[in-house]
């Protein structure tokens, strides 16, 4: 049987079932939705079309199948979650962050459970889970990023309420969440940090466009607290959890990324292939020439490597080890790793793939911002070594 970057999971029968389904929603069903109604990868997403992909994910069991079946999920290990999660990216699905949960869906919660009320539980985190609310996590500002302890943002009690000021950016999902969990420094301390369910319709709370990153997707949002007063029992666990709540979910949101690079990486290698199979240059096929074949083997190779980085790192997390050191080796490889497979791609492609709308263009500008986006490779690199020696 020839080779192929496709993996199959013979030895996980419930894996290998979960992936021959998804991939066939992909294909037969979200794929062609997409082409029918013009979305791209840049398209500002609206709650109906969300709301659409939502139902029909949940409808066939992979919305939030990542969660323990007491939240209505299949209590995923994390070996199998990335294998689906490299599936969603590999199709080229636009709207492919939505089939799970990761944008504004159970993913988002599912961390967070542990530190909810019941109250809160039943009011903001289930209808996420149930596919009828959205969220977004808010802890970046202009000025704490990786230095996070810089935010400004504050929390000053008055009452049975708290009172927000401040702003927060780059928050993923804001233009269609329904609430926000916030993180902001308690007034007149300088190290405590607390965790606060945000209703976004809250006098006070303004969303505002956020920022077009290179990729061109418009799913972030900024949100701006202008003396927003929200009821204490939406503090979320204690006074002082904010960074463990916030920071906590970081170490595995860092492997769990790597799967969905990975994914797109093989996508650009499957659109090379085929492009230099169809280009024909000097009366031959593009895929003839050996330098061309030098560029696919290297990019084939790279996508390898970060797969077996991360599937051996998801299988030492669903053993219970402690993995904090590998994922930053793993977010570090795979976003470099995978760019890498982007440039090649590009480079196969010639003007075609410099040319705006082509698919390897738009996959290059993404995979780039990998190496910045949810820690850059300089504090990978700092994290590692400072664990190592």
């Amino acid at each position: 049987m020839p080779y192929t970057l496709e993996p199959s999971y013979d030895d996980n029968p419930r894996l290998q079932e979960l992936v021959v389904r998804l991939r066939a929603y992909l294909a037969d069903e979200l794929v062609p939705y997409e082409r029918e109604h013009g979305i791209t990868a840049e398209t500002k997403l609206d709650r109906t079309t969300l709301e659409h992909v939502w139902k029909r994910s949940a409808e066939l069991g992979f919305y939030g199948i990542s969660l323990p079946p007491e939240l209505g999920g299949q209590g995923l290990s994390f070996t199998e979650l990335c294998a689906l999660k490299e599936e969603l990216t590999a199709s080229g699905a636009a709207l492919s962050h939505s089939v799970l949960g990761d944008m504004g869906g159970p993913l988002r919660v599912g961390a967070i459970v542990k530190y909810a009320t019941e109250e809160q539980r039943e009011r903001y985190l289930m209808p996420v889970v149930r596919g009828e609310r959205a969220c977004c996590f808010s802890i970046t500002e202009e000025d704490a990023g990786s230095d996070v302890r810089r935010m400004t943002t504050t929390a000053t009690p008055d009452g049975d309420t708290y009172v927000l000021t401040g702003k927060k950016v780059f928050s993923s999902a804001a233009p269609f969440a329904d609430f926000a969990i916030v993180v902001a420094r308690m007034a007149g301390t300088e190290e405590a940090y607390s965790a606060f369910l945000v209703d976004l319709d809250t006098p006070g709370c303004h969303v505002l466009d956020g920022e077009v990153p290179m990729s061109g997707q418009q799913m972030e949002g900024d949100l701006v607290f202008e003396d927003c007063r929200i009821p204490a029992a939406n503090l979320l666990g204690e006074i002082g959890q904010g960074l463990r709540i916030g920071i906590g979910r970081i170490t595995l949101n860092r492997l769990l990324h790597c799967p969905s690079l990975i994914g797109a990486a093989r996508r650009a290698w499957d659109l090379s292939v085929e492009y230099a199979t169809n280009r024909v240059v000097f009366g031959q096929p593009l895929l003839a020439h050996q330098a061309v074949h030098h560029r696919i083997a290297e990019m084939a190779t790279e996508i390898y490597a970060a797969r077996a980085m991360v599937m051996t790192t998801a299988a030492k997390a669903d053993r219970g080890d402690d993995v904090s050191v590998e994922a930053n080796m793993c977010k570090l490889f795979t976003s470099e790793a995978t760019f890498r497979v982007a440039d090649q791609a590009v480079q196969i492609h010639g003007k075609a793939g410099l040319t705006r709308g082509n698919e390897v263009e738009q996959i290059f500008r993404s995979l780039r911002m990998f190496r910045i986006v949810t820690g850059t490779t300089e504090i990978h690199k700092n994290a590692i070594a400072k664990a190592l020696v």
